[in-house]
C-alpha cells in the first residue's frame, strides 16, 4: 500500500507531498530528484536524493509515513547542502537533535508538523536555482539549452521571482532575503563589467554550484531523473517503449533504455511491464514512495 497526497497548506512551495507507506517486501526505490523525511519501523530519516535505485524493507506492518520535499526546497528546510544527503539515508537526529526525533517516532508529532515548525526561518527559494529546474522539468532537452533561456530572460524576471519568493516571509527575513539577492546580482553585475567575454562561464558554474547544493546534483544528472521521471507518469498512457521514448524527450528507445537501466537497474521492458518495480500499488504510482 502506497498513498500520497497533497501537502498542508503551511507546506505549499516546500512539499511537494506527503505520504504514507505499508509494504510486505522489499519496495524497489528509484531516484526522483527529491529528498524525504521519513518516519516509521522504528526510525526517522532524511532519505537524500538518488542516482541509481535502492532497496527499503521494513517489518511485517510496519507504516512509514514521510514528507518529500520540492527538487531544491530540503536543504534550506534541513539545515545541510543537499549533495551532502545524495545516495545516503541520514538519521534525522545527526541534523534536528534527538528530541525531534523522539516526539515522531511516539506520535506526538507528523513529520509534516516537523517541517511546518521549521518554516518561519527558512529563506525563500533561490529564484535562478528554481527557474532551472523548471525548465528542466518541463522539458529542456539540454541544460544548455534552459540554462540559455534563463540567461534570455534577463535580471528582470529573476528579481520578480525573488519578490515573490519572498512574500510569504516575515519583513524581517523577507529583507534579509530579498538583499541577499541584490548580492548575488550585484556579484555577476561586476563581473559582467570586469570581463564580459568570462561573465558567461562565471555565471553558469555560479548557478551550477548553487543547484548542487539546493538538490543534490548538478542539472545535467537532474535532467536525466526528471526525463525518467515523466517516462514513468507517461507509460501507462503510451503504447510501446519507442513511443513512450518519444513521448517523455528521448532521443530514442535505445536512449530510454539506457537510463532505465542506471536510474532502476531493470530493462524497460521489466519495470515498465507493471507495479512489481514497487510494490501492489496501480501503474500511476510507479514513482518512488
Amino acid at each position: 500500500m502506497y498513498e500520497e497526497a497533497a501537502p498542508p497548506g503551511p507546506l505549499h512551495g516546500v512539499a511537494r507531498c506527503v505520504w504514507r507507506s505499508a509494504s510486505a517486501g522489499p519496495k524497489r526505490i528509484v531516484p526522483d530528484g527529491c529528498v524525504d523525511l521519513v518516519a516509521g519501523n522504528g526510525e526517522v530519516f532524511v532519505a537524500g536524493p538518488d542516482t541509481s535505485a535502492w532497496s527499503s524493507a521494513t517489518r511485517p506492518g510496519a507504516v512509514l509515513t514521510g514528507v518529500r520535499f520540492v527538487p531544491g526546497r530540503a536543504a534550506a528546510v534541513l539545515g545541510v547542502a543537499a549533495d551532502e544527503l545524495r545516495d545516503r539515508r541520514v538519521p534525522l537526529g545527526e541534523l534536528w537533535g534527538e528530541q525531534v526525533v523522539e516526539r515522531l517516532l511516539a506520535g506526538e508529532l507528523s513529520p509534516a508538523q516537523a517541517v511546518a515548525a521549521r518554516l518561519p526561518e527558512v529563506p525563500p527559494p533561490d529564484p535562478a536555482v528554481a527557474a532551472l529546474i523548471g525548465r528542466l522539468d518541463a522539458g529542456a532537452a539540454r541544460v544548455a539549452e534552459a540554462a540559455a533561456e534563463l540567461a534570455r530572460a534577463g535580471a528582470t524576471g529573476e528579481q520578480a521571482a525573488a519578490a515573490a519568493a519572498a512574500a510569504h516571509l516575515g519583513p524581517a527575513t523577507a529583507a534579509a532575503a530579498l538583499a541577499q539577492h541584490a548580492e548575488r546580482r550585484a556579484d555577476t553585475t561586476a563581473a559582467r563589467v570586469e570581463d564580459p567575454a568570462a561573465s558567461h562561464a562565471v555565471g553558469e558554474r555560479r548557478l551550477r554550484r548553487r543547484f548542487v547544493q539546493a538538490v543534490g546534483y548538478g542539472p545535467a544528472t537532474y535532467l536525466r531523473v526528471s526525463r525518467f521521471q515523466r517516462a514513468v507518469a507517461l507509460a501507462p498512457h503510451v503504447a510501446g517503449l519507442a513511443a513512450l521514448a518519444a513521448a517523455a524527450g528521448y532521443a530514442d528507445q535505445a536512449h530510454l533504455s539506457r537510463d532505465c537501466r542506471a536510474l532502476t537497474g531493470l530493462a524497460p521492458r521489466a519495470y515498465f511491464r507493471g507495479p512489481s518495480t514497487v510494490d501492489a500499488t496501480a501503474r500511476d504510482q510507479l514513482r518512488s514512495a
